[in-house]
Order: C-alpha cells, then sequence, then structure tokens
C-alpha cells in the first residue's frame, strides 16, 4: 500500500519542521540568530494514466490523467535575514549593524568568518576581538592608557587618551554584504562563511552605498517571533498526528484483508 510509504515521508517531513522550529526557539535571546523555515516539495508521481496521449485509434487525446502522488521531501531550510530589535547595552565594545552588513573576522587558520554578532571584546594586546578571542578586521588595537573608546556610525574607531583633550583616530571598521546572504553557511557560533551561492563578500565603509550603519552599546537580538513560533508548532504537530492516523488507517485495511483471505 502506498499510503504506508507516503504517510511515512509526511511523519519525517513533519519531524524536520518541528526540529527546525525548537532550533529557533531555542535561540530566541541568540545574539544577532537568524530564524530557519523549512520548506517542502512534493515527490515525483507515478502515471497511471499519462495525460495527453491518445485514447483512441482516431487520435483522441487524454485532457487529464491518473497521477499517484509518493509523499513529500525537504526541499530546503531558508534563513530569515531580516534584521532583529536592538538592544541597548552601554558595552563600548557592542556594536550592532543597522541595515544590511557583515563584520568580519579572522579564524585561527586564516578563513574570514563573517558575523553581525558585535560583542566584541579586547584581546591581552588590546586588538578588538570577539568572544572567542578571533580578530575583528582590519585588525584596531586600543592603547593601554585609554581612557573612552568611541565608534561612530561610519565605523570609525578613537579613543581619548589619558592627558590628552583631542580625540585619536585608531582605524576604520568595514563591512561586507552579500548579493544572496541567505546562501551563506552558517558554522555556529554566530559565524557564517562564503559559499558559491552567497557570491563573494563586497567590502565598504558602514553607511556607504547602501552598506548599514553602526550603533555602539547596542547588540542585534535574536529575530525569532515567539507567536509565530508556536503557531507553527501546534500546526505542525497536528499533521504528524494526522500523518499517523493515515497509518493506523492502512495498518486497519491490511487486517481486513488478510482476514478475508
Amino acid at each position: 500500500m502506498r499510503s504506508l510509504d507516503i504517510a511515512a515521508t509526511g511523519l519525517a517531513a513533519q519531524q524536520l519542521n518541528v526540529d527546525t522550529i525548537s532550533h529557533n526557539l531555542a535561540n530566541m535571546t541568540t545574539t544577532s540568530y537568524k530564524s530557519e523555515r523549512p520548506e517542502f516539495q512534493d515527490l515525483l508521481y507515478q502515471d497511471l494514466r499519462r495525460v495527453g496521449v491518445n485514447s483512441t485509434d482516431q487520435g483522441t487525446i487524454l485532457p487529464v490523467g491518473v497521477q499517484i502522488g509518493l509523499g513529500v521531501k525537504t526541499g530546503a531550510i531558508s534563513r530569515n535575514t531580516s534584521q532583529g530589535p536592538l538592544e541597548n547595552t552601554e558595552g563600548p565594545l557592542d556594536m550592532a549593524v543597522q541595515g544590511k552588513g557583515y563584520f568580519q573576522v579572522e579564524l585561527p587558520d586564516g578563513t574570514i568568518a563573517y558575523t553581525r554578532d558585535g560583542s566584541f571584546k579586547l584581546s591581552e594586546d588590546g586588538t578588538i576581538v570577539t568572544r572567542d578571542g578571533f580578530t575583528v578586521q582590519p585588525a584596531i588595537t586600543i592603547p593601554d592608557n585609554a581612557e573612552s573608546i568611541s565608534i561612530n556610525a561610519s565605523g570609525e574607531v578613537a579613543v581619548i587618551i589619558t592627558g590628552q583633550v583631542d580625540a585619536q583616530q585608531l582605524g576604520q571598521l568595514e563591512l561586507s554584504s552579500f548579493i544572496n546572504p541567505a546562501g551563506l553557511q552558517a558554522t555556529g557560533d554566530n559565524m557564517y562563511l562564503e559559499t558559491t551561492a552567497s557570491g563573494g563578500p563586497l567590502l565598504n565603509n558602514p553607511g556607504q552605498d547602501g552598506m548599514g550603519t553602526l550603533l555602539q552599546g547596542y547588540l542585534e537580538t535574536s529575530n525569532v517571533n515567539p507567536v509565530a513560533e508556536i503557531t507553527d508548532l501546534i500546526v505542525a504537530q497536528r499533521a504528524y498526528e494526522m500523518n499517523t492516523k493515515v497509518l493506523s488507517a492502512a495498518d486497519q485495511m491490511l487486517q481486513s484483508l488478510n482476514q478475508s483471505v
């Protein structure tokens, strides 16, 4: 009975749906997390009577056919790259990107990763790094005698040195954008890697050529909508239950068939 296999694909699809929803809900408070959504496609069809073939020797064409669907499959898990709400942290090295763009981070193997998590720290030599100690690019070092750090919307980093009146410019932060940011590969730790699907990075200063601006003392929070996720969870649960009922109905039909033989 095809219904057994078809219902099994439905159960697997809804299990994946629930897995994705649970991942989103688990990251409700993760800095700069982007929610995900599974996308499903129908499987191949069996043509018991193909549409468009001749039904008689006189050339009569079948206007409709007989096709049996074989279930559902996962087509993709897409990422919602929309802006998340901003949270005021008052941290001098906390930065949120308002608009499009990613910070560049150099990993230990020399690979450049991309993130919107701007909760930066200082290393032992004063370099601006991520919470895991990876250097933010381009590298900027804060002097140990700096009294305060200022980062404007354009990414210019300046400090007030002890005993000086004027601010000292230290460097310029850059952002990277992508033609298809949903094509970036998530690697965990709020990091993404460039892929063929995302296209190459387009570097620019914040606020130029459509690039987002920086906001010091703020962090971008998760863009997960908990109400929508709970609603989707209820729908997925009901869909799972209905597929289990299909299995139960098919099993009862097989039992009836066995008893009649």
